[in-house]
């Protein structure tokens, strides 16, 4: 009776609280010295461990915007390309339209002004203003300047045209543009040196018409200074 009477509390005692409780509580106290001062090596560990529960690390988290660098700049396959015999190709077309449209402008103004000058007799006004000159002086005079304003006028309206037809290329057309301008302006020759015997050559570059023409007008613009006495070598 008094065995069983002090196992019975033991089994009470297993049953509630069972040995996977107590296993941790175990580990736990069998991992503490019976020194009061713990060692160097559970120092570095408590510190280690505190330290990542203080400081949890961060993840580096990648921006979709930096994960391809495709998708931020261009393709070479939009990027227009414009060679230098493309850039002479577009600078005669741009120049045929400059004169088609002051072709157009021309008659245009010459036909306005002469309807409107015979309509309201102004042709008569002018020809009492100038000292009785004959009308139809007056008229010739007038349809030549009406013409010439015309013409003149005509090329802003073509650059328009051609601006609003290549406006895919208009940039790199510019670029070159700007450039093929400043090698005209360096490798020119001096118009003072020229003579009715010897003009310059193509002062302004307007019949240059591909890479090949390039260098024959460079070849002309040496000719010219060797003739004068102004070559100065390569520059």
């Amino acid at each position: 009776m008094l065995a069983r009477s002090a196992l019975c509390p033991a089994r009470a005692f297993a049953t509630r609280y069972p040995p996977s409780t107590i296993a941790p509580c175990g580990t736990i106290a069998a991992s503490f010295s019976t020194c009061t001062r713990p060692t160097k090596f559970q120092q570095s560990q408590r510190s280690s461990i505190s330290s990542q529960a203080t400081f949890p690390r961060k993840t580096a988290v990648r921006n979709a915007s930096t994960s391809s660098p495709s998708a931020a700049s261009p393709t070479p396959s939009t990027q227009v390309q414009l060679t230098w015999n493309g850039f002479f190709a577009l600078r005669r077309t741009r120049r045929r339209i400059g004169q088609a449209c002051s072709g157009v402008g021309a008659i245009g103004v010459t036909y306005y002004g002469l309807t409107t000058m015979l309509n309201n007799g102004y042709d008569a006004v002018l020809s009492a203003q100038l000292g009785n000159v004959d009308p139809m002086m007056v008229m010739g005079l007038s349809t030549l300047g009406m013409m010439a304003v015309g013409w003149l006028i005509g090329p802003i309206f073509g650059n328009q045209v051609f601006n609003l037809v290549y406006r895919r290329v208009l940039g790199e057309f510019g670029r070159k543009d700007s450039a093929f301008f400043n090698r005209i302006k360096r490798h020119r020759v001096d118009p003072t040196a020229s003579s009715l015997a010897n003009p310059p050559p193509d002062y302004y570059g307007e019949k240059i018409g591909s890479v090949a023409g390039y260098r024959r007008w460079l070849k002309d613009q040496r000719a010219f200074n060797l003739k004068t006495g102004r070559y100065k070598g390569s520059r």
